[in-house]
C-alpha cells in the first residue's frame, strides 16, 4: 500500500512538474524587416512591446529573432529560409517584400505581415476578409483621397506632383497606379522619377526639376529610406515635399498625414498574441487602421518657397520644429 502511495505521488509529481514546463513553454517569435528606416523601425517596437504586454516577454518565455535585409531582395530571401528552418511559432514580416519572400518559404508556419500596402495585390492572401492559408496581418493601405485633399489645402493652385518610387517594389507600384488615378480624376497629372535602389533615388528626385508644382512620397521603402534625398531637392529647388509617412516631416518634409506607425507595429503584435494562443490565420481577416494623425514641419514649408496657415497649423497633432 505503501509503495503504491508512493507511486501515486511520484507520478503525481511528475505530470505536476509536466504541466508546469508547458505552462513555461518557451515560444518562438521571428521578425524580418525588409530595410531600416523610422516608420517600419516603430512597426518593430510596437510589435515587441505589445508582446510584452500581452505577457510574452524575452528571456522568460519568449524568444524573439529579427533580422534586416538592408533593402536587399536577396538578403530577404536568405533571411526568410535561415527563419523556416528555425521552425518558430510565428514569423512576423514587416513591409511587402519581406512577407513576399516569407509567403513564398514557409508553407507551415503561420506568418503575420505588418506595412503591407496592399495584399491582395501583392498575392499574400486570397482576399482582406478570408486571406486563406498560413498568412494574415495589418495593411497600411493609404487613404490617398485624404492625402491629396491635404496637399490642395496647402497649394490649391498646384497641377503636376512629382513623386519618387521603386517601380520593382509591388507595394509602390500598385500605390502609383492609384495615385494616378485619383489625380487625374482632380485633372491633375503626376510625373514619376524611377528609382530601384535607394542610391538612385536622388537622381530620380532631380529628374522632376522643373517639371512638377509639388512632390509627394508614398510609403515606398526605397524611397523612404532616402527621403533626404528628395527633401535637399525640394529645398534647392523650391518644390514643397509632402510625404504619407509622417516620420518623414521629421526628417525635412513639409506634411504628412499618415498613420502612427508605433501604433501600427501593436496592432500587429496583437494578431501575433491570438496565433500564439490558438487562432488560426486562415480565417483571421487582415486589418486595418483608420486613425490619421498630421504632421506639419513650417520651417520646411519656408525653405522650400511656401507659408503654411495658421489654420492648418492649428489642425496639426504634431507641429516639427525643424531649423538648419
Amino acid at each position: 500500500m505503501a509503495k503504491k502511495t508512493l507511486r501515486t505521488l511520484i507520478g503525481a509529481s511528475l505530470l505536476a512538474a509536466a504541466s508546469l514546463v508547458q505552462a513555461e513553454e518557451t515560444r518562438v517569435v521571428a521578425i524580418t524587416q525588409i530595410v531600416e528606416h523610422p516608420a517600419l523601425d516603430a512597426a518593430h517596437e510596437g510589435i515587441k512591446d505589445e508582446l510584452a504586454e500581452r505577457g510574452y516577454r524575452v528571456g522568460e518565455n519568449l524568444r524573439l529573432m529579427h533580422e534586416s535585409a538592408q533593402g536587399n531582395s536577396a538578403i530577404a530571401s536568405q533571411i526568410a529560409r535561415k527563419f523556416v528552418g528555425e521552425s518558430p511559432d510565428v514569423i512576423v514580416a514587416i513591409a511587402t517584400p519581406s512577407a513576399q519572400t516569407v509567403a513564398a518559404a514557409a508553407r507551415n508556419i503561420p506568418v503575420v505581415f505588418s506595412a503591407v500596402t496592399d495584399p491582395v495585390a501583392a498575392k499574400l492572401v486570397q482576399s482582406l476578409e478570408a486571406p486563406g492559408a498560413n498568412i494574415t496581418g495589418v495593411s497600411d493601405m493609404l487613404p490617398i483621397e485624404k492625402h491629396l485633399d491635404m496637399l490642395q489645402r496647402i497649394m490649391p493652385d498646384a497641377k503636376r506632383i512629382g513623386t519618387v518610387y521603386n517601380p520593382g517594389e509591388a507595394n509602390a507600384a500598385a500605390l502609383i497606379d492609384l495615385l494616378e488615378e485619383r489625380l487625374a480624376a482632380r485633372d491633375m497629372q503626376l510625373v514619376k522619377g524611377a528609382a530601384t535602389k535607394t542610391s538612385e533615388v536622388l537622381g530620380a528626385a532631380r529628374s522632376l526639376v522643373g517639371k512638377v508644382d509639388a512632390i509627394y512620397l508614398t510609403t515606398d521603402n526605397t524611397v523612404i529610406s532616402a527621403a533626404e534625398a528628395v527633401i535637399s531637392v525640394g529645398e534647392r529647388s523650391k518644390i514643397p515635399v509632402f510625404a504619407a509617412d509622417t516620420a518623414t516631416v521629421e526628417r525635412g518634409a513639409v506634411a504628412a498625414l499618415g498613420f502612427n506607425y508605433y501604433n501600427h507595429g501593436r496592432q500587429t503584435g496583437a494578431m501575433v498574441v491570438r496565433i500564439l494562443e490558438g487562432a488560426g490565420t486562415a480565417d483571421m481577416p487582415v486589418e486595418t487602421m483608420e486613425e490619421l494623425d498630421l504632421y506639419v514641419n513650417p520651417a520646411a514649408g519656408e525653405r522650400m518657397g511656401i507659408t503654411l496657415s495658421e489654420d492648418l497649423i492649428q489642425d496639426a497633432k504634431e507641429v516639427v520644429k525643424s531649423d538648419k
